[in-house]
């Protein structure tokens, strides 16, 4: 019997998001965070982009069609790169604490986190994200993945721009330095 791979990503997908719920019990409570209009945006644009991936979305024989073979390799090839991405999503959300928040917010006694993946790049919530996406994507090998992909990307960098803005606000001694040093989603690259 083989190993249903597209089960155990959804497992993947769903233990990070019970991270994160429970998570946000145990945040900061808020000081200051970004607009509603900022905020509806990121949202809106990650909707979209989850629409795309689901498996209850668009659907035809374009956006259907696969860019990889359906092998079994394949998909467990994308099962370990979603794995990947997801724990380093997790030690990230772990690592940030209490300063945590679904919003870009700052948090009353916030602190400057640049340690464990912090010290990898500026925001590796992100990079995570987008790693299990990619694992994802691979696994399931349909256009429809990457425009959904595309579209969270999107989303991601508009919320980081938000999030660096109020770093920048938040800590104008650290934050320029620590910008310079670490990049904010592929380490040594951007």
């Amino acid at each position: 019997m083989e190993f249903n791979i597209h089960w155990a990503i959804g497992c993947c997908w769903i233990a990070l998001g019970l991270l994160w719920l429970v998570g946000a019990f145990f945040s900061k409570p808020t000081q200051r965070s970004q607009s509603m209009a900022e905020r509806s945006t990121y949202i809106a644009l990650a909707a979209i982009g989850i629409l795309f991936i689901s498996r209850l979305s668009f659907h035809g024989p374009w956006i259907s069609a696969r860019f990889l073979p359906d092998t079994y390799s394949i998909q467990l090839a994308g099962f370990a790169i979603t794995v990947c991405g997801t724990l380093f999503a997790a030690w990230a959300r772990l690592t940030l604490g209490s300063n945590w928040s679904g919003r870009a917010t700052v948090k009353a006694g916030h602190e400057l986190i640049v340690k464990g993946p912090y010290a990898i790049a500026r925001h590796p919530i992100y990079t995570g994200i987008l790693l299990a996406l990619a694992g994802t994507i691979v696994a399931n090998a349909q256009w429809r993945y990457l425009e959904g992909f595309a579209i969270i990307l999107l989303a991601l960098i508009l919320k980081m721009h938000q999030e660096e803005r109020l770093m920048i606000e938040t800590f104008p001694q650290q934050y320029p330095d620590y910008r310079r040093r670490v990049k904010a989603l592929v380490p040594f690259v951007y």
